[in-house]
């Protein structure tokens, strides 16, 4: 038996140790240590914990570990399916142990925020990676697995990293190698897994925003969002050091699936979201002409070029559509943001999705460059889960991100022609929204949408 098919089966059997204990002391005897009178306290309160950390550290070691058996299983035995009475192989029982183990949907999602699935398939495509580049003379000797199994459960949780230490059982020094590396892999080598579409894509992606709304040629949605940090060098600051908060902003362009398209974080939080779109590559390639750039649509003589849409807190552009203010009620203005909104939730849903990873949804404690590590790690994981069809760590609300800034523009400043035209477009679109709007309510009780007159 080797090494890690050893350290699952001990751990099992602390497990099932640590059960017997409790046959042993049935509630209703419950068993008090006490030294004197004051200091008294019920068995349960103290064994408690303890076992529920060592259950919850024996099981995660061992899924994993026994995954890792599972994976080189497969690579170097292919069953005879024609010889039915041949006999088991070594460790047969072992295998079918941990295919009820590994595929606990309860343990992988709540440690990983994915399916034991995905997390096979992800960690057969980074093994190549994860499993190299080890500190020079100090070889992990830990299978891609287990690297990869440290860095997510950082990602999924946020737990600090001696309580990872103590979960996986290794060092301080190789759970933060190994969050390192994850991170440094997924955000160098894989970071083609967030990528603005072709222009043949972003046909397909426009027709479904479409279908959603009746407005032609949306091509993405524009969102910025904050994460707080604490920058600490990764280490736990004394009572007496000061905490200095800070925040980082993230721009992001999102589809009507949600799935992200770009991605650009690292400037400072107290940046607004115009002067974020502004100081981005994003700004500079659509302004340029490299995006963005297929021929109009017209409808009613007004050409509609790709647009993104934004909330309020974005300038009005020719491609960049936000909200009117204070529009009227049953006016066309309110069916474009209307409408407007309907679009704008699949960002304020991958808002809500990326603050949902553990080491995201609270203040970040370490490196700002780490920390934006930690962001484009989770974009990125965000989008391969989406293009499983794995949704374990897709927001099913939108959280406190619904509310968003009204598009106030400065009346002191004469209009420019950029956004003069801006206005135009935007004001043809708010036409085609009243008419959907109308279509949609003019549906007869056979579920037929009824012509409108020519």
């Amino acid at each position: 038996m080797n090494s890690r098919a050893l350290a699952a089966l001990l751990s099992s059997l602390i497990s099932e140790l640590l059960l017997l204990l409790l046959l042993l002391f049935p509630s209703s005897n419950p068993l008090t240590i006490t030294s004197n009178s004051n200091s008294g306290s019920n068995f349960y309160e103290t064994i408690f914990p303890l076992i529920h950390h060592f259950l919850s550290s024996a099981e995660l070691v061992t899924s994993l570990s026994l995954l890792s058996i599972s994976r080189k299983r497969k690579r170097t035995h292919q069953p005879d399916l024609d010889n039915e009475d041949e006999e088991d192989e070594p460790g047969s029982e072992l295998a079918r142990f941990e295919l009820g183990l590994t595929q606990n949907p309860d343990s992988f999602k709540g440690c990983f925020r994915m399916t034991s699935s995905t997390f096979e398939w992800l960690s057969g495509l980074l093994e190549p990676l994860l499993d190299c580049r080890d500190p020079i003379g100090s070889p992990l000797n830990l299978a891609p697995e287990i690297r990869l199994g440290i860095g997510l459960f950082r990602l999924a949780t946020g737990s600090d990293y001696p309580e990872i230490a103590r979960r996986f059982g290794v060092s301080e020094s190789i759970t933060r190698f190994c969050v390192k590396q994850l991170c440094r892999v997924l955000c160098t080598n894989f970071r083609f897994w967030i990528a603005f579409p072709s222009p043949i894509d972003l046909d397909s992606l426009s027709t479904s925003f479409e279908a959603l709304t009746g407005l032609p040629n949306c091509c993405g949605v524009i969102d910025c969002t904050r994460f707080k940090i604490v920058r600490n060098n990764g280490f736990k600051l004394s009572p007496k050091e000061e905490v200095r908060e800070e925040s980082i902003a993230a721009q992001i362009v999102v589809d009507s699936s949600s799935r992200i398209l770009s991605i650009v974080a690292g400037f400072r939080g107290d940046k607004g979201e115009s002067r974020v779109l502004k100081s981005s590559t994003l700004y500079k390639d659509i302004e340029g002409g490299s995006l963005l750039n297929a021929p109009p649509v017209y409808m009613n003589g007004v050409g509609i070029n790709q647009y993104l849409i934004g909330d309020g807190g974005y300038p009005l552009l020719p491609w960049l559509m936000v909200p009117f203010v204070d529009p009227a009620p049953g006016s066309y203005e309110e069916n474009f943001n209307s409408a407007h909104h309907l679009m704008h939730i699949s960002a304020l849903r991958a808002i809500a999705s990326l603050k949902d990873w553990g080491v995201l949804r609270q203040t970040i404690e370490g490196e700002f460059k780490m920390a934006v590590a930690y962001i484009g790690s989770c974009a990125i994981l965000h989008n391969v889960l989406l293009m499983r069809d794995d949704y374990s760590a897709l927001s099913d609300g939108l959280g406190d991100y619904s509310q968003s800034p009204q598009y106030c523009r400065n009346a002191s400043l004469e209009e420019s022609p950029i956004e003069r035209n801006a206005s135009v477009i935007r004001n043809a679109l708010a036409t085609r929204a009243r008419k959907f709007h109308s279509s949609s309510h003019s549906m007869d009780p056979g579920g037929s949408v009824k012509a409108e007159p020519r």
